[in-house]
């Protein structure tokens, strides 16, 4: 596949020379949704499948990309020096915005660069796409300008940019989980702090199964929204009787119960319980991953799904038809929907000798419940952003 993305690249960009390569993983969450951006623990690991990029570095300030997931946007131009958000400009603006957040940190960045991406991630299934987009630039430019910045650093520009550039308030999960993935692992991330563990996912007789609803999100934004204000809320309403709190992930649940009373809005307290209940959970199942016992693990992950369905709001007919016919299955360790929500993926544990039977069964009845058509991908964990070694 590098070979077609090489010379597809060379024709596009009329170009004979020596090329870079790149490639960002995309990721799953395997529990702990909706925590990040309450401060508290997720679980996330990179996929072993992601975006690629081939690169030249250009003597002008001009930036030339190419996405062959958008190929009737054709090439997309624009200049060191007007890095502004433009509708017209599409996925472009995602590195883009990075490039700008380097530049406003003083990062030095003298030229532009052609690049053709390849993406064998699913737009918009909510495996982040937009992360993956975003650290590989950030890698890119590291590497073509030589700059002194650790990955951890750049993880934290790149969720700036999604911020503030793109104008999507999102956590910092997902940029951190694409940039710090590691082969076998999955990683025990601290959002409030960004101090993280890796643990070894063993899965022995099993496998991560996707599964993409390929319903169309029209998520969305103003939904996380407002679910990240109404856990705001809940912190300041906390905050005014007495419960000095940052975040709601600083509150275990026997924490919370003694003082959820003060939440008299039922909206709040409900997306408040799921926030505290998701936190702990995802620290619980940890602990049952270090002892081997793969079946905890999975029962909590069934609980985190109910918790997103029923207080966090956020699943919708077409996940939660895949995540109760995956618990209907002989050999589904555990099912939950994974990402934001309101759309995008599922993800499972499935002993491998049931993993054709699921895959066919939990389409058909999906099928038959939506009208829509599941794809599923079978899932390793992989390594964070780099240069691509063939």
């Amino acid at each position: 596949m590098l070979e077609d993305l090489i010379k597809e690249f060379k024709e596009i960009f009329k170009y004979d020379g020596e090329v870079e390569t790149f490639f960002s993983p995309g990721r799953v969450n395997l529990i702990g949704e909706h925590t990040d951006y309450n401060g508290g623990f997720v679980f996330p690991c990179a996929l072993d499948f992601g975006t690629y990029a081939i690169v030249k570095k250009r003597e002008d300030k001009t930036f030339r990309m190419y996405s062959k997931n958008f190929k009737s946007l054709g090439t997309i131009e624009f200049d060191l020096d007007n890095l502004v958000y433009n509708k017209r400009d599409n996925w472009v603006n995602y590195p883009k915005g990075v490039v700008k957040t380097f530049l406003d940190r003083s990062y030095k960045i003298d030229s532009g660069f052609d690049v053709l991406f390849y993406g064998n991630i699913p737009n918009g299934a909510g495996l982040s796409s937009s992360a993956s987009i975003e650290v590989l630039t950030a890698v890119i430019l590291k590497d073509l300008f030589k700059l002194d910045v650790d990955m951890v650093e750049m993880v934290k520009m790149c969720q700036v940019a999604e911020n503030k550039f793109i104008g999507v308030n999102s956590g910092i999960m997902d940029q951190f989980a694409v940039g710090m993935g590691k082969k076998d692992h999955a990683i025990l991330l601290d959002c409030n702090t960004l101090k993280f563990e890796y643990v070894p996912v063993k899965l022995k007789n099993m496998s991560i199964v996707i599964a993409n609803t390929n319903k169309k999100r029209g998520l969305a934004d103003s939904k996380y929204n407002e679910r990240r204000s109404s856990c705001e809320e809940a912190v300041k309403v906390l905050n005014d009787n007495g419960v000095n709190i940052k975040y709601l992930g600083e509150l275990t649940v026997a924490e919370f119960d003694k003082v959820k009373y003060f939440i008299t809005d039922e909206e709040q307290l409900k997306r408040a319980t799921h926030a505290v209940s998701e936190n702990e959970r995802a620290k619980v199942a940890v602990e049952f991953l270090k002892k081997d016992d793969i079946a905890e693990f999975g029962r909590l992950m069934n609980q985190s799904h109910i918790s997103l369905r029923d207080d966090y709001e956020v699943t919708g007919i077409e996940l939660d038809s895949l995540v109760e016919a995956a618990w209907e299955e002989e050999g589904t360790v555990g099912s939950r929907m994974t990402g934001a929500g309101f759309g995008g993926c599922t993800v499972s544990i499935v002993e491998n000798d049931h993993v054709e039977n699921f895959i066919k069964n939990v389409g058909k009845k999906y099928k038959e419940k939506t009208g829509l058509r599941a794809t599923f991908y079978i899932a390793n964990i992989g390594d964070g952003a780099g240069r691509y070694v063939k």
